[in-house]
């Protein structure tokens, strides 16, 4: 029957495409990974990753949580986490993580100068994603929280493709520009079989610290908007607040220095 023909078509297209994929190997000693993403870059991604780390630390003091900043081009996390210097060998000749806040970090960031550009072409950084992800020493996490770089490009499909990963946070701004990335980023994560936990509006309103007038500099709802057209969750409402920006540029997130802040 046609039916069953087409079945057997579509079958052996799927053995074909995955031929060319990259087998999925867990990396050692690391329960489960949570890549935290988005289209556009300037969203707060990376101070989301930091504090979604601190968080899930802090919510269970005996889990044991790393941090994997996967910007090679852009890496903040050292900054974020208020940690400079080089990475120790073990004995196998992985990399040691630098620790904060009991935080085991890795990033591009700990390999060179703070100021020094990384003028590297596609091969080379896809040379140094597989380093940060295969030589580095985690011991033993329950989660790997992963910086992901901003777009939906070699980086993107290496990490998904490569190792399994529990789930994906997208971040966005309400912004129409940024809500187009994080949307192609979402179909992106689906393609490759990577679940879409959900979606955080970022920057979504400010507060006057003197008048309490608030105001929706990027828009109201557009990222709720987003997530009701693609099927997610909303998992959190972040605002656009002095305390989050200065409390990351100055190495003491504020899920560490301010609990108990409504920020």
């Amino acid at each position: 029957s046609s039916s069953s023909g087409d079945e057997a078509l579509r079958d052996k297209r799927a053995r074909i495409l995955s031929r060319g994929l990259p087998k999925q190997k867990p990396i050692e000693g690391v329960k489960q990974v949570v890549v935290v993403a988005s289209g556009k870059g300037g969203v707060g991604k990376s101070t989301t990753a930091v504090n979604i780390a601190l968080a899930l630390a802090a919510n269970d003091s005996a889990k044991e949580v790393g941090l994997l900043d996967a910007d090679i081009y852009g890496p903040s996390i050292p900054k974020m986490m208020n940690l400079k210097g080089n990475p120790e060998l073990t004995s196998k000749n992985l990399m040691r993580p630098l620790k904060n806040y009991g935080i085991a970090c890795m990033s591009m960031g700990f390999l060179i100068e703070e100021t020094a550009p990384v003028v590297w072409r596609g091969l080379m950084v896809m040379s140094a994603v597989e380093k940060l992800l295969r030589q580095v020493d985690w011991g033993q996490l329950d989660y790997l929280v992963i910086d992901m770089p901003p777009g939906t490009g070699d980086v993107q499909l290496s990490v998904s493709q490569n190792i399994p990963i529990a789930g994906a946070v997208i971040v966005s701004t309400p912004q129409d520009v940024a809500l187009l990335d994080a949307h192609k980023g979402a179909e992106m994560f689906r393609k490759v079989h990577v679940p879409v936990l959900g979606l955080v509006q970022n920057m979504s309103v400010f507060q006057c610290p003197k008048c309490k007038h608030e105001t929706h500099i990027f828009g109201t709802d557009g990222v709720k908007d987003l997530a009701k057209t693609l099927g997610l969750d909303i998992l959190g409402d972040v605002p656009l607040h002095i305390n989050i920006r200065e409390t990351c540029d100055s190495g003491q997130p504020v899920v560490i220095s301010q609990p108990q802040s409504d920020a």
